[in-house]
């Protein structure tokens, strides 16, 4: 009996040193800029934002913050977003990132790119995420054990960001077929651990209040048909909102041989300039999202946006 309280009283101490620890770097990670420079960084990122001051989030992998410009979006509707997407985001990451940003913010809607729900690393590397990216929410030490090197060596040289965005001023073309949207009645299968996690974020979501829309960003190296049939059930199986703007690229007056960052896989500026211009018309026609420009409180996003378009101004698309 001695035996057991003593393991449990050693557990109770191991649990609360943890909790202390992942208080402190949670401090560090959310203040120090340039502390996290890895895939957390999103993570800290959101969370370092003034409370309840994002009523837009835009999550999913890097096709969601190549093709929506929180500054652009400001400049012309005043919405408040945050791209808060990872380079290869898996689902699982996708509904912690989420659940961190609702931990101080309270959006009124998550825009949710979707190539991100197709990807399926393997049942091992699966079961890995499920397990570590409640372990890393609960316990910020371990999303953030490299944050105490800021406080010594000084922080990283990360480029500033916009919200989320950066600028990136590049063009390769895709020289594929422009008629990549070919008609068929097949298509892609969703994988079972995308469906349970995609509940979890339903819930999430409406647990808090926030509406979610499905989104599918202009990419030909990533959509097709077959997508887009398996999106467009599930959209409908769910309940759920969904646009792709695959089908409307011509509309949006995307140029594959202008913008394109990559060969057609993500958006260059010109490129996300035009999609955020179509997706402000679309969320104001059916969002009713407050417009911020003239509130006192959000005064550094107008700030943040002059310093964007003094960059852009200074941008030569190569």
């Amino acid at each position: 009996m001695k035996k057991r309280k003593k393991i449990i009283l050693a557990l109770i101490i191991f649990i609360a040193l943890l909790w202390i620890c992942s208080a402190g770097i949670q401090i560090v990670a959310r203040n120090v800029k340039g502390a996290i420079n890895e895939r957390s960084r999103v993570f800290a990122s959101v969370s370092s934002e003034p409370e309840k001051t994002i009523d837009l989030l835009v999550a999913g992998d890097s096709e969601s913050y190549t093709s929506i410009s929180p500054m652009d979006l400001w400049n012309q509707t005043g919405i408040a977003a945050y791209d808060c997407g990872q380079p290869a985001q898996r689902i699982q990451e996708t509904y912690y990132v989420l659940k961190t940003a609702f931990q101080k913010q309270s959006p009124k809607l998550v825009l949710l790119e979707t190539n991100t729900m197709f990807r399926n690393p393997g049942f091992l590397t699966n079961l890995q995420l499920s397990l570590t990216e409640p372990l890393n929410y609960h316990f910020p030490i371990f999303r953030y054990h490299n944050a105490w090197k800021a406080l010594f060596d000084g922080p990283g040289g990360l480029k500033s960001g916009y919200m989320g965005f950066e600028i990136r001023d590049k063009t390769v073309s895709y020289e594929g077929d422009e008629n990549y949207m070919k008609e068929t009645k097949d298509k892609t299968e969703i994988p079972e651990v995308t469906r349970i996690y995609m509940d979890k974020i339903r819930n999430l979501c409406r647990k808090n209040g926030a509406d979610l829309l499905l989104f599918s960003a202009p990419s030909p190296v990533n959509y097709n048909y077959k997508k887009y049939n398996a999106l467009k059930e599930y959209a409908e199986e769910a309940d759920l909102p969904y646009v792709d703007l695959n089908l409307r690229y011509r509309d949006i007056g995307i140029d594959w041989k202008k913008d394109s960052y990559d060969k057609g896989d993500h958006l260059n500026i010109d490129g996300a300039r035009k999609v955020t211009e179509f997706m402000a018309k679309y969320l104001t026609d059916n969002y009713q999202l407050p417009d911020r420009r003239e509130d006192g409180r959000w005064k550094e996003w107008n700030e943040l946006a002059e310093s964007y378009f003094k960059e852009l101004e200074q941008c030569v698309i190569l």
